[in-house]
C-alpha cells in the first residue's frame, strides 16, 4: 500500500496498483478472458457505462478509513512501531506520521502549487486561471490517481456512514 509503484500516489492511495497498468488482471471463466487493468481516471472503454470507478482513482471515503485506521494502530502500537515509508525510501515512520502525509497528500489535491496551480483542476485552464473561477474549490466524487484531477461528478462524493 505504501509502495509509489503500486497504490501510493503523490495524491492518496489509489483504488488499484498502478502495476496492473504494465500487468492487467487476467482471469478465465469458461470460454471467456476478463482483464481488469489500471486505469487511474476516466475509463477508456465502455465497460461499467464508461467509468473507471474502482480500477485506479483515489477515493476519499476509503482514504479516510485507511488515515483513521492508521491512527487508531498507531495508538495501540505506540511511538516504537516504525514502517518504510514509502517503500523502498529507508525512511521509518510512526503510523500516526504515516497517516499524516496521507492526509497531506490528499489536501495538495486542492492547494495551489508554486506556479499557483491546482491538481483538482487539472489542465482545464478556466479553472487553473480565470479570476472567478480558480478559487471556486470543487469537490469531485474522485480524483485521478496520477494527477490529482477532480474525476466524475464535481458536487459531491461516495457517503461514508460513520
Amino acid at each position: 500500500m505504501l509502495d509509489e509503484k503500486e497504490f501510493l500516489s503523490p495524491y492518496g492511495i489509489r483504488a488499484l496498483s498502478q502495476y496492473h497498468g504494465d500487468n492487467p488482471y487476467r482471469l478465465t471463466a469458461g470460454n471467456m478472458d476478463y482483464r481488469v487493468d489500471y486505469e487511474p481516471g476516466e475509463s477508456t472503454t465502455g465497460l461499467f457505462g464508461g467509468n473507471s470507478n474502482w480500477r485506479g482513482p483515489i477515493w476519499f471515503p476509503v482514504n479516510y478509513l485507511l488515515v483513521e485506521s492508521l491512527q487508531k494502530f498507531h495508538h495501540y502500537l505506540g511511538e516504537d512501531f516504525k514502517v518504510e515509508f514509502p517503500t523502498g525510501s529507508g525512511t521509518m515512520l510512526t503510523l500516526w506520521d504515516v497517516a499524516g502525509e496521507l492526509s497531506r497528500r490528499m489536501t495538495s489535491i486542492f492547494l495551489q502549487d508554486g506556479s499557483g496551480r491546482r491538481p483538482v483542476f487539472g489542465n482545464v485552464e478556466k479553472f487553473q486561471t480565470d479570476p472567478h473561477w480558480r478559487d471556486l474549490v470543487l469537490f469531485h466524487e474522485y480524483f485521478h490517481g496520477d494527477s490529482g484531477a477532480g474525476v466524475g461528478a464535481s458536487h459531491q462524493t461516495a457517503g461514508l456512514e460513520l
